[in-house]
Protein backbone atom coordinates (compact mmCIF):
# COMPACT_ATOMS: atom_id res chain seq x y z
CA UNK A 1 0.00 0.00 0.00
CA UNK A 2 1.37 3.51 -0.86
CA UNK A 3 0.31 6.80 0.12
CA UNK A 4 -1.95 6.87 -3.15
CA UNK A 5 -4.26 3.93 -1.61
CA UNK A 6 -5.76 3.62 1.30
CA UNK A 7 -7.47 0.89 3.00
CA UNK A 8 -11.50 1.11 3.04
CA UNK A 9 -11.50 -0.04 6.79
CA UNK A 10 -9.38 2.37 7.30
CA UNK A 11 -11.78 5.36 6.98
CA UNK A 12 -15.11 3.97 8.67
CA UNK A 13 -16.62 6.54 11.05
CA UNK A 14 -19.32 5.35 13.55
CA UNK A 15 -21.69 8.22 15.00
CA UNK A 16 -24.06 7.69 17.75
CA UNK A 17 -27.12 10.03 18.34
CA UNK A 18 -29.83 9.77 21.11
CA UNK A 19 -33.11 11.20 19.65
CA UNK A 20 -34.59 13.90 21.67
CA UNK A 21 -37.75 15.80 21.74
CA UNK A 22 -36.95 18.82 20.32
CA UNK A 23 -35.53 15.88 16.71
CA UNK A 24 -38.81 14.86 16.62
CA UNK A 25 -42.08 15.76 14.66
CA UNK A 26 -45.56 16.00 16.29
CA UNK A 27 -46.07 11.88 16.32
CA UNK A 28 -42.63 11.58 17.81
CA UNK A 29 -40.67 10.42 15.55
CA UNK A 30 -37.12 11.62 13.89
CA UNK A 31 -37.07 14.75 11.70
CA UNK A 32 -35.91 13.83 8.09
CA UNK A 33 -34.21 16.62 7.85
CA UNK A 34 -32.07 16.10 11.20
CA UNK A 35 -31.44 12.78 9.90
CA UNK A 36 -30.00 14.43 6.77
CA UNK A 37 -27.77 16.37 8.94
CA UNK A 38 -26.62 13.78 10.95
CA UNK A 39 -25.83 11.66 7.56
CA UNK A 40 -24.13 14.38 5.63
CA UNK A 41 -21.85 15.10 9.26
CA UNK A 42 -21.25 11.10 9.07
CA UNK A 43 -19.99 10.74 5.61
CA UNK A 44 -18.00 14.58 5.68
CA UNK A 45 -15.47 13.06 9.11
CA UNK A 46 -15.35 9.77 6.80
CA UNK A 47 -14.27 11.00 3.56
CA UNK A 48 -11.83 13.59 5.94
CA UNK A 49 -10.13 11.00 7.24
CA UNK A 50 -9.82 8.77 3.98
CA UNK A 51 -8.29 11.62 2.60
CA UNK A 52 -6.90 13.78 5.32
CA UNK A 53 -8.27 16.97 4.04
CA UNK A 54 -11.10 19.00 4.45
CA UNK A 55 -14.12 17.90 2.16
CA UNK A 56 -17.34 18.86 1.05
CA UNK A 57 -20.85 17.71 0.07
CA UNK A 58 -20.84 17.84 -3.61
CA UNK A 59 -24.33 15.57 -3.93
CA UNK A 60 -26.52 13.54 -2.51
CA UNK A 61 -27.57 10.15 -4.40
CA UNK A 62 -30.52 9.43 -2.47
CA UNK A 63 -31.52 8.47 1.41
CA UNK A 64 -33.37 5.52 1.52
CA UNK A 65 -36.16 5.90 4.67
CA UNK A 66 -36.86 1.95 5.67
CA UNK A 67 -38.36 2.26 9.00
CA UNK A 68 -39.22 5.57 10.98
CA UNK A 69 -37.32 6.34 14.36
CA UNK A 70 -38.62 7.49 17.65
CA UNK A 71 -37.85 9.86 20.45
CA UNK A 72 -35.66 7.97 23.26
CA UNK A 73 -33.70 5.80 20.74
CA UNK A 74 -30.05 5.77 20.15
CA UNK A 75 -29.64 6.41 15.99
CA UNK A 76 -26.16 4.60 15.06
CA UNK A 77 -24.59 5.49 11.75
CA UNK A 78 -21.99 3.94 9.77
CA UNK A 79 -20.05 5.75 7.01
CA UNK A 80 -17.80 3.98 5.17
CA UNK A 81 -15.91 5.08 1.22
CA UNK A 82 -17.26 3.17 -1.35
CA UNK A 83 -14.99 4.54 -3.84
CA UNK A 84 -12.98 6.84 -4.83
CA UNK A 85 -12.57 8.48 -8.65
CA UNK A 86 -10.69 11.23 -9.16
CA UNK A 87 -11.04 14.51 -6.65
CA UNK A 88 -14.91 13.28 -6.09
CA UNK A 89 -15.40 10.04 -3.74
CA UNK A 90 -18.57 8.24 -2.95
CA UNK A 91 -19.74 7.98 1.41
CA UNK A 92 -21.93 4.84 1.94
CA UNK A 93 -24.09 5.95 5.17
CA UNK A 94 -26.13 2.73 7.01
CA UNK A 95 -28.56 4.19 9.74
CA UNK A 96 -29.65 1.97 12.69
CA UNK A 97 -32.22 2.71 15.05
CA UNK A 98 -31.81 1.05 18.91
CA UNK A 99 -34.61 1.18 21.32
CA UNK A 100 -32.73 -0.01 24.56
CA UNK A 101 -36.00 -0.51 26.35
CA UNK A 102 -37.29 -2.71 23.96
CA UNK A 103 -33.88 -4.80 23.01
CA UNK A 104 -34.01 -3.94 19.59
CA UNK A 105 -31.80 -2.68 17.01
CA UNK A 106 -32.94 -2.48 13.53
CA UNK A 107 -31.44 -0.75 9.85
CA UNK A 108 -33.46 2.47 9.14
CA UNK A 109 -31.58 4.20 6.32
CA UNK A 110 -29.38 4.00 3.50
CA UNK A 111 -27.81 7.12 2.16
CA UNK A 112 -25.31 7.60 -0.98
CA UNK A 113 -23.17 11.29 -0.95
CA UNK A 114 -20.32 11.91 -2.85
CA UNK A 115 -17.54 14.46 -1.27
CA UNK A 116 -14.69 16.23 -2.49
CA UNK A 117 -11.48 17.13 -1.21
CA UNK A 118 -10.13 20.25 -1.25
CA UNK A 119 -6.60 21.71 -0.95
CA UNK A 120 -5.48 24.64 1.13
CA UNK A 121 -7.17 26.81 -1.22
CA UNK A 122 -10.63 25.57 -1.65
CA UNK A 123 -9.18 23.58 -4.98
CA UNK A 124 -10.29 20.07 -5.43
CA UNK A 125 -7.24 17.86 -5.06
CA UNK A 126 -6.97 14.14 -5.95
CA UNK A 127 -7.82 11.81 -3.13
CA UNK A 128 -6.14 8.36 -2.43
CA UNK A 129 -7.37 5.84 -4.29
CA UNK A 130 -9.56 3.27 -1.80
CA UNK A 131 -8.54 -0.16 -1.46
CA UNK A 132 -11.71 -2.55 -0.89
CA UNK A 133 -10.64 -5.68 1.08
CA UNK A 134 -13.78 -7.34 2.21
CA UNK A 135 -16.30 -9.20 -0.18
CA UNK A 136 -18.54 -6.25 1.22
CA UNK A 137 -16.30 -3.62 0.52
CA UNK A 138 -15.70 -5.46 -3.41
CA UNK A 139 -19.69 -5.37 -4.22
CA UNK A 140 -20.24 -1.64 -2.92
CA UNK A 141 -16.62 -0.49 -4.88
CA UNK A 142 -18.20 -1.79 -7.89
CA UNK A 143 -21.71 -0.77 -7.66
CA UNK A 144 -20.00 2.89 -6.57
CA UNK A 145 -19.07 2.92 -10.57
CA UNK A 146 -22.55 2.25 -12.03
CA UNK A 147 -24.02 4.91 -9.51
CA UNK A 148 -21.49 7.21 -10.77
CA UNK A 149 -21.72 6.03 -14.24
CA UNK A 150 -26.06 7.27 -13.42
CA UNK A 151 -25.52 10.42 -12.10
CA UNK A 152 -22.77 11.48 -14.84
CA UNK A 153 -25.50 10.30 -17.50
CA UNK A 154 -28.42 12.11 -15.47
CA UNK A 155 -26.41 15.51 -14.96
CA UNK A 156 -25.74 15.70 -19.13
CA UNK A 157 -30.07 15.46 -20.01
Amino acid sequence: MNDQQKKISESVITMTELVLPNNTNQLGKLLGGQLMHWIDICAALCSAKHSQRVCVTASVDRIDFHHSINVGDAVTLVASINRVFNTSMEVGVKVFSESFRVGKKIHTNTAYLTFVSLDDEGKPVKAAQAVPESEDEKRRYEEALQRREARLKNRNK
